[in-house]
């Protein structure tokens, strides 16, 4: 009963924000995932299907619903070697969608979703929390940190073991500390729909390919926009090295470095996460600042020939910063939802708390926690609101157009991902 009404209280709020939806909701239901069904091996052979807001609007403006090019006409000309099908470069400071291709194509994330996992459950989770990894975690599929069985990891050292190391164990540790896959996905869903990121339909934490799962590079550049302005994760994506600790009589412990090479060889570079899966093939998206000005930049479904991808988004953010800033846009980036989500903190329907300040997660634990730990996040708190008001997200909500919002229904099932969900 406590779950309903907190998730009525949800629905109140956004409506409070943007008004009551209207009837083209019903005609237009929201994608999910499918985690019941037969894993992608392959990416689309007819390209994926094209994404929009639940009232059928285009996010971000109707030129973005071009399944190709979308240029300022007194652009210049883009880089060679892109070889993304879908890709956007995007100005966080004022808002503006620079350039684009099949910005709303829904792709295949790989681990570029794991910015969604950081998002959704960061600001529920202690940082202190210590977490005894399981046999689940230490076999899990695809690219892994090395957690080992029974040892014990606080949940700051697993946040930078899925976003320095994109490890899938790291992911299934901090899923079960906040209380198992379905509450997770909940999570990740009401995250989507909050940043207005209508296009992605989250299967999992880690980004292993589902049945479903979709993202598209304008959502993947909402995602780093919001959590880039957010000091906590800001520091967890652009750390370059963490320590991950000895498991006595196991492991010695060990040092591990970030795999963002934009962030090592790119100056100004302050974020970014890869991905790659064989559905997916390579994805990317990344941060950089230069004289006070943010670019955004996310590719999918892209080659590592004749570049790797990180170098692609590197001459795309030339691109965008050798623009001058009165050129034209082709589309806005919208503002997240209400300022207050998600709604405060209460008891939930069952099991103890997984995430009690400093406590310990057993091995064993798979129930819904009935407390989460609230950390800052971008647009949850007032005052890192007011840190992130500089940037065009917040400060110009007034004038953006806003997509009614809907409500998605998900599939409830077990997940049988495949593929590696890493990076390169």
């Amino acid at each position: 009963m406590r779950r309903c009404v907190a998730a009525v209280a949800v629905c109140l709020a956004l409506v409070a924000f943007l008004g009551w939806p209207g009837t083209a909701l019903a005609d237009s239901p929201r994608p999910t995932a499918n985690p019941a069904g037969p894993s992608p091996t392959v990416p689309d052979p007819i390209g994926p299907p094209l994404g929009h807001a639940p009232n059928g609007d285009t996010v971000g403006g109707a030129d973005l619903a071009s399944r190709g090019l979308v240029l300022p006409p007194d652009a210049p000309p883009l880089p060679a070697d892109i070889t993304a099908h879908g890709w956007v470069i995007a100005d966080a400071t004022s808002g503006e969608v620079l350039a684009a291709n099949d910005a709303h194509g829904r792709y295949y994330p790989a681990s570029t979703l794991k910015l969604l996992t950081l998002l959704s459950l960061y600001p529920r989770l202690d940082p202190a929390t210590v977490v005894t990894a399981t046999v689940a975690d230490e076999e899990a599929e695809g690219s892994r940190v090395g957690l080992i069985r029974d040892g014990q990891y606080d949940v700051a050292t697993l946040w930078l073991a899925l976003m320095l190391q994109s490890g899938n164990d790291a992911a299934n540790a901090l899923s079960r500390t906040a209380g198992g896959l379905e509450p997770t996905l909940d999570r990740m869903y009401e995250t989507a729909d909050w940043l207005r990121a209508y296009d992605t339909s989250p299967g999992g934490p880690s980004g292993l390919d589902v049945e479903g799962q979709r993202s598209s590079a304008y959502d993947l550049v909402l995602m780093m926009t919001a959590a880039a302005a957010d000091p906590a994760l800001l520091a967890v994506m652009s750390a370059t090295r963490a320590q991950i600790p000895a498991v006595p009589g196991m492991d010695p412990g060990f040092e591990i470095q970030n795999q963002n090479q934009l962030l090592i060889n790119y100056p100004g570079a302050i974020a970014g996460k890869t991905g790659f899966t064989d559905a997916a093939r390579y994805s990317y998206v990344g941060a950089a600042e230069r004289d006070g000005r943010r670019l955004v930049v996310s590719l999918m479904q892209a080659e590592q020939v004749p570049i790797p991808t990180w170098e692609q988004a590197a001459r795309l953010l030339d691109w965008g910063f050798a623009l001058p800033t009165k050129t034209s846009s082709v589309g806005e980036l919208v503002a997240p939802g209400a300022a207050d989500f998600p709604p405060a903190i209460g008891p939930r329907d069952s099991a103890a708390s997984l995430a009690v300040p400093g406590g310990t997660v057993s091995a064993a634990t798979e129930s819904t926690p009935t407390g989460l730990w609230a950390l800052p996040l971008l647009g949850l708190t007032t005052g890192t609101v007011a840190i992130a008001a500089g940037t065009l997200i917040w400060c110009r909500r007034a004038r953006l157009q806003r997509p009614q919002q809907g409500q998605r229904s998900r599939v409830s099932s077990t997940v049988t991902p495949r593929d590696s969900a890493g990076g390169p």
